[in-house]
């Protein structure tokens, strides 16, 4: 069986011209999303995704249609491949049943895989400049520098347990526990 999936971005686009080349390629189901290709949500696809069986195939009118980059659209690719499922792509003529469709398939996922490897690679430059600058990575601190002192008066001074801290500093008492450990114990 032949399932659909159109999608648009915006609810002023329409699927008019999708949805009647996705009939007209011999699609029984077609489902479809107004939401933008960057969201994780998108109850149409999932629903296509849901019905396709072994043997059926996935059909779209362009690629950029069911992925969100093409590392996620040769990821979603490659899962219906292993489900027995296959991609066919109206706009580009590509079909994974043909071998040379499966061929595009895997040049487009090294392509994808030396995308992810340039984003992590510009991540990890990105996270050195930024170390080198003196900037702190990271999730901002729970407690705040006076927090931190005062905490560590009133555990000098014997008068609070960590559960009773947490509950002051409305934070959880694990953390209190790993700054005392850090911070006040080892001291």
């Amino acid at each position: 069986m032949k399932i659909g999936y159109a999608r648009v971005s915006t609810l002023d686009q329409h699927l008019d011209l999708q949805i009647s080349a996705l009939k007209a390629a011999g699609c029984e189901r077609v489902f479809h999303d107004h939401v933008s290709g960057t969201q994780r949500n998108r109850p149409g696809l999932s629903a296509a995704l849901r019905m396709a069986k072994r043997g059926d195939t996935l059909v779209v009118w362009k690629m950029d249609r069911i992925g969100r980059s093409l590392v996620h659209m040769v990821s979603l690719i490659n899962r219906l491949s292993v489900r027995g499922v296959r991609f066919s792509s109206l706009t580009e003529a590509l079909d994974t049943s043909s071998p040379t469709g499966l061929l595009i398939m895997h040049v487009l996922g090294a392509f994808a895989e030396f995308e992810k490897s340039l984003i992590q690679e510009r991540t990890r430059a990105g996270l050195a400049a930024a170390r080198e600058k003196g900037q702190r990575l990271g999730r901002r601190p729970s407690l705040t520098e006076e927090q931190r002192a005062e905490i560590k008066e009133i555990v000098a001074a014997g008068l609070e347990v960590p559960g009773e801290l947490a509950k002051r500093f409305a934070v959880h008492p694990r953390t209190i526990r790993r700054y005392l450990a850090q911070n006040v114990r080892g001291s």
